[in-house]
């Protein structure tokens, strides 16, 4: 694990490069779609963080709502707009609804929804290290998920941001917000959209320094931190303003916090469980 070409943000934690053991593990091909996540609000009546708090953030270019919806801006980050109505099953606020966009991944989810909705499927959200592990798809010491050229060929591999952050994006790779799942190839596990799209929220604890002393063998995260990691970066992510979108890279947000462009997938144990090992020069 970690960043092997020292490129990460020196506060995010990316190094020292080390090794590690996990037990197999399964985890979903793609993230949770707006089609699955209804699913589990059809069975359950569960209500997420944003729907009770009636208010949730959504990039200023992408907001669907009444004017006088739009409650404001974050402080230091205008770009994203504080949506009354902006909840999963209205990403852009009330005037969206998921149904045109159902096998998009889910958002507006906070951590704290992501784990209802794996207790309700029986599953798990996965470790920092098994998220890894597994968008690295056994390319060992890459820079991306697919290598270390950003477009080879000239293709775009994943879904993030061309042009000027945040005023004009070029949609060169055919999106502006989220695109749908399987839309870019998959990594050598498999594995959809493991960069660019979607945030995707993991287990753990964010704690930049945890990697100076991390166990070995399936580290679970420290006991304490200031958020809940997030990786793989998004649709919003440029390279002069989140470069996150590279495989070692980690960021966090508190477990109660939702935004029009972080979701999650699910991991559960492969009944024939084996060691694996990821080791990065």
């Amino acid at each position: 694990m970690g960043d092997a070409f020292g490129e990460g943000y020196p506060g995010d934690g990316e190094t020292p490069v080390h090794e590690v053991e996990l037990p197999g593990f399964r985890i979903d091909a793609t993230a949770v779609t707006n089609a699955m996540f209804a699913a589990f609000v059809e069975a359950t009546g569960y209500r997420t963080e944003a729907e009770r708090y009636g208010t949730s953030a959504v990039f200023h270019l992408l907001v669907k709502a009444n004017d006088d919806d739009v409650l404001g801006a974050a402080a230091g980050a205008p770009w994203w707009l504080n949506v009354r109505g902006a909840d999963w099953a209205h990403p852009r606020g009330t005037l969206s609804h998921w149904t045109a966009a159902p096998d998009h991944p889910v958002v507006q989810v906070t951590w704290h929804d992501a784990q209802a909705y794996c207790s309700w499927a029986g599953r798990r959200l996965p470790t920092e290290a098994e998220w890894e592990y597994a968008a690295r798809g056994g390319l060992a010491g890459k820079r991306y998920a697919w290598g270390d050229e950003l477009t080879p060929d000239g293709q775009h591999r994943c879904n993030i941001w061309q042009g000027t952050f945040p005023t004009v994006n070029t949609q060169d790779d055919g999106f502006l917000g989220t695109a749908p799942v399987r839309t870019f190839p998959a990594n050598g596990y498999g594995l959809y959209e493991m960069a660019g799209n979607t945030w995707e929220w993991c287990n753990d604890w964010f704690l930049p320094k945890y990697y100076r002393n991390s166990p070995r063998q399936n580290p679970q995260g420290p006991t304490i931190g200031a958020g809940r990691v997030m990786r793989g970066g998004s649709y919003l992510c440029h390279e002069s303003y989140c470069n996150r979108y590279r495989v070692a890279a980690r960021t966090s947000n508190t477990p109660d916090s939702s935004s029009g462009n972080c979701s999650f997938r699910t991991v559960a144990l492969a009944p024939d469980a084996t060691s694996t090992t990821e080791k990065t020069p």
